[in-house]
């Protein structure tokens, strides 16, 4: 809504939000424009509804309740609702209390809750989704804790509370519950919030991919069209559900009339039934108004396949968020636009609501997503060709409301896909996406082939500040199974899809030809795994001689994996009783025998084998090159490593001298000062220092020395020895510049030192010295974090100097890190055994590097304004270490953090 007329008004409080059934709400603070709305959503209340909120008969609200309902200031009264389109389903509202009970005259940490919810919207996860944000609200107005009166027979609201997962007391008073919850962030309240968003978004996909009934829009009477041939694919994919055509040209009174095979209508109204899944395929200057017609009708969902939105330009970006707006405020959710469709092969549905040219794919335990139609084509089409089957598929197009993220939501949990394969250009979220990856990739493999890695002027796609192999990295570290191209991503899907994920990477090669042996055997060594010798079967090999050899490699303690090499056999006699189905049969039965190892087949000039070995339960991936059937086995034995590895995957450690509250202030308060023309502040030195201190990392102080005077009494307050360093930002760091002077141990070899600097370097005010207390000698290293568009928010390590600056021998882990992810980025880097004690030199202090790391992780991901911290030097001795110096950029926090209550991305 539009408060421009009322600048404390708290926009950053709106959010769009999915429910427990798979609708939208939006959450947004009460204004005194809204008394109608209140007193409308009051009327509509059940009287016990009503006794539960105030604990007696109150049949209507009074003009004096109606004003303190709808006047806050929104610091000590705050007052939310969660709406759609213009009506209320629920509020919540907090007031400030004191130590005596009573509204607080001065600030306190203390605040009466209560909620009222309409009872047809009860169930639906409205006071859940209510509690999430009036929590966060209350936490950034620095209440702590929430109080609620609740009577006994009010079990529903009692179990909003109990089950939101913070650390709560309950008594019994006055023949009423007496809830205090502690709006502390837990590990228990955010795996609630997330695990009450994954079932709600998942069901938001659920109900577009298996609708009841199903009506296209805009089917033309000629047959063609985008329309016409979404249309087409329903009907000839045997959709179980009802399905109609609305064509608007059709005369009045025509309805119900057949099209193409279908009941037509003029218009959804027209049609007497419930509608759960519109497929929009209008001009966009009428998506308008069949979005109305969808919201009346009260469709669940909408793909829309039209064109002329965001990629045409600024126009068209506008014209997509006001189509998200009105989707949205009808609580519906929204696959494109631009969309090329969605697919659902489950017998019980038969979905195909795409624009897909080729045949519909059979079922199968693949589930795809893509952000580009084309693609969607070259894979559907390459999956056909290979004889594999989908169990879904989405190309949301312009992704302006459902993302790749709200697909993992779905295929977690989905228990008819095993592989999911997605085609991004962007992530995002990126620090959503990595979670919900690496929760996926724990109980199925998450392959992802990326395009836009290099954004050329002018394109939409945001670029990255990390190299790109970084990014493969760092999603790699999530689980994700990266791959280069749409043809290694349908290569890898194949052989996860069918065989089991091997345990090692022990590879048994064997096949009737040792030329095609040894290329595979070479493939396996450049892949990093670790093949046997080639078992040459000699092109006289007959199935039976195939069938065995595999059994006995499958059986055999040293492999982990088989490939079989095939081409045509050679002679009359070899090949007269011989073909492709009988070779498919032989290495079918030998892994049906042994189901505990992958096999894959690469093969020369034998098309029908690809097809016979994907005709029977016991599928076996067949592929035309050694190189790409080892590449896919090497990426089933890197997750595997990936998974077992997770299994103990560490924790992110409390510290209870972390200041949260504190650091927040601070940043708002410096915030509030107002950022520069790219919108980031660089702190200054105490600042940075300041915040750093609330997260337990001490930066060594330095003091001005602008002055030789001044330099000594700096000096003489921090005691000897000392160090001289310039500050200046061309020589900041570069001790190769005699730039820094160290172990001055008198005011003697300070004044020197000052006048060597000047005279070489340039004058005080052109070098900006400052004079530091010495440390213990040590490892100097660097210990950066950066939110990067590409990969999210991002730790980093390496050594001063050369090593990380020159050979980029530098380590990174997402954010929030583990004890295991800091314990392993100190060991990651080449230069790693200068920390261990190289040459005999006395190993320094890990355990305290791996505590600042962990440290800077947290303040990192507790606060998405910080989006730069660099610490360098830290010197790492062998009894703890020293940050000698900090510097910290920050900026108001983006829209999409993954943080604070769960909430569909803004528009």
């Amino acid at each position: 809504m539009t408060t421009a007329s009322d600048p404390s008004y708290p926009a950053h409080w709106e959010a769009d939000v999915v429910l427990r059934d798979g609708g939208t709400a939006r959450i947004r603070p009460i204004t005194p424009e809204d008394a109608g709305r209140l007193v409308s959503f009051y009327e509509q209340v059940s009287d016990e509804s009503k006794y539960y909120r105030f604990f007696a008969p109150y049949p209507r609200l009074s003009d004096r309740d109606v004003h303190r309902f709808t006047h806050h200031d929104y610091v000590d009264r705050v007052g939310l609702a969660a709406a759609v389109g213009e009506d209320f389903i629920g509020t919540v509202r907090y007031d400030r209390i004191g130590p005596d009970g009573r509204p607080a005259s001065v600030p306190a940490d203390e605040a009466e809750v209560a909620f009222l919810v309409q009872d047809a919207h009860q169930g639906r996860g409205v006071a859940s989704a209510l509690l999430e944000h009036i929590g966060a609200v209350a936490r950034e107005r620095g209440i702590r804790r929430f109080a609620a009166e609740v009577l006994p027979a009010n079990t529903r609201m009692i179990k909003v509370f109990t089950d939101a997962g913070y650390q709560q007391k309950r008594s019994f008073e006055d023949g009423a519950v007496r809830l205090t919850l502690d709006l502390e962030p837990t590990a228990e309240s955010l795996a609630v919030q997330r695990a009450r968003e994954q079932r709600a978004e998942a069901r938001s996909v659920q109900r577009l991919l298996a609708p009841g009934s199903v009506a296209v829009v805009g089917v033309s009477r000629s047959g063609g069209g985008v329309g016409a041939a979404a249309l087409r694919n329903l009907r000839d994919s045997g959709f179980r559900g009802h399905l109609y055509a609305v064509n608007e040209a059709r005369a009045p009174g025509a309805g119900g009339d057949l099209l193409d095979g279908v009941r037509a209508y003029r218009s959804l109204a027209e049609i007497d039934a419930p509608v759960d899944l519109a497929v929009v395929a209008v001009p966009a200057k009428r998506v308008p108004q069949v979005v109305a017609d969808c919201g009346e009708h009260r469709v669940q969902g909408l793909v829309v396949l039209s064109a002329g939105y965001a990629e045409t330009g600024p126009a068209g970006l506008e014209r997509q968020r006001e189509l998200v707006r009105q989707v949205r405020s009808h609580g519906m959710r929204l696959i494109g636009p631009n969309a090329f469709g969605v697919i659902n092969t489950a017998p019980e549905v038969a979905l195909n609501a795409s624009l897909a040219p080729v045949p519909a794919p059979v079922p199968g335990r693949i589930g795809l997503f893509t952000q580009s139609g084309a693609i969607g084509i070259a894979l559907l089409s390459a999956l056909l060709r290979r004889g594999e089957g989908l169990s879904s598929f989405v190309s949301a197009g312009n992704r302006a409301d459902v993302s790749g993220n709200d697909i993992l939501q779905y295929w977690y949990e989905d228990e008819a896909t095993d592989v999911a394969l997605m085609y991004l250009e962007t992530l995002g979220n990126p620090r959503k996406f990595t979670r919900l990856a690496r929760r996926t990739a724990a109980v199925k493999p998450v392959v992802v082939a990326k395009g836009g890695r290099h954004t050329p002027a002018g394109h939409a796609v945001p670029g990255t500040r990390l190299p790109e192999t970084t990014v493969s990295a760092l999603l790699r570290q999530a689980g994700v199974i990266r791959v280069d191209t749409v043809t290694e991503l349908v290569d890898a899907g194949l052989l996860l899809a069918s065989q089991p994920v091997p345990a090692g990477p022990r590879v048994a090669i064997l096949g009737n030809s040792e030329s095609l042996g040894y290329l595979t055997y070479d493939a396996c060594l450049a892949q990093g795994l670790r093949p046997s010798s080639p078992v040459d079967l000699t092109t006289a090999a007959t199935p039976a001689d195939f069938g065995g050899a595999v059994s006995a490699a499958l059986a055999s303690d040293a492999h982990d994996a088989v490939v079989v090499t095939a081409i045509p056999w050679v002679g009359e006699e070899a090949c007269a009783d011989t073909g492709a189905d009988d070779l498919a049969e032989a290495l079918r039965d030998a892994a049906a025998a042994h189901p505990g190892k992958p096999v894959a087949v690469v093969h020369v000039e034998l098309a029908d084998l690809v097809q016979a070995l994907s005709r029977e339960d016991v599928r076996i991936p067949a592929y035309p090159a050694a190189e790409r059937a080892v590449r896919a086995v090497a990426e089933a034995v890197r997750y595997g490593q990936w998974r077992r590895a997770n299994a103990d995957s560490g924790h992110v450690p409390e510290y209870d001298d972390i200041d949260e509250a504190g650091a927040a202030a601070q940043l708002a308060g410096l915030l509030a000062g107002g950022a520069g023309p790219d919108g980031v502040i660089t702190l200054a030195d105490g600042d940075a220092a300041a915040l750093l201190a609330r997260y337990g990392i001490r930066v060594l102080p330095t003091l001005p020395a602008p002055t030789p005077d001044a330099a000594a009494k700096a000096a003489a307050a921090l005691g000897y020895p000392v160090a001289l360093k310039t500050t200046a930002p061309h020589l900041r760091h570069r001790a190769d510049l005699g730039g820094v002077r160290l172990d001055l141990t008198t005011e003697a070899e300070l004044r020197r030192s000052y006048d060597e600097l000047t005279e070489l370097l340039g004058t005080p005010a052109e070098l900006q010295p400052v004079v530091q207390a010495m440390v213990p000698r040590g490892v100097d290293t660097v210990v950066r974090s950066v939110i990067d568009p590409a990969a999210g928010a991002v730790l980093s390590f390496g050594l001063a100097g050369v090593a990380s600056e020159l050979l980029g021998d530098t380590a990174h882990r997402l954010v929030p890190a583990t004890d295991r992810d800091a314990a392993g980025l100190i060991r990651s880097i080449r230069t790693a055994p200068l920390l261990f004690g190289w040459r005999g030199s006395d190993p320094v202090d890990t355990p305290a590097l791996e505590e600042l790391l962990l440290r800077l992780s947290r303040l990192v991901d507790d606060h998405p304004e910080v989006v730069g911290v660099t610490l360098e030097p830290v010197v790492v001795a062998t009894e703890g270490l020293s940050v000698l110096s900090a510097a910290v950029r920050i900026a108001h926090p983006p829209a999409r953090t993954d943080l604070g209550p769960r909430t569909l991305p803004s528009y």
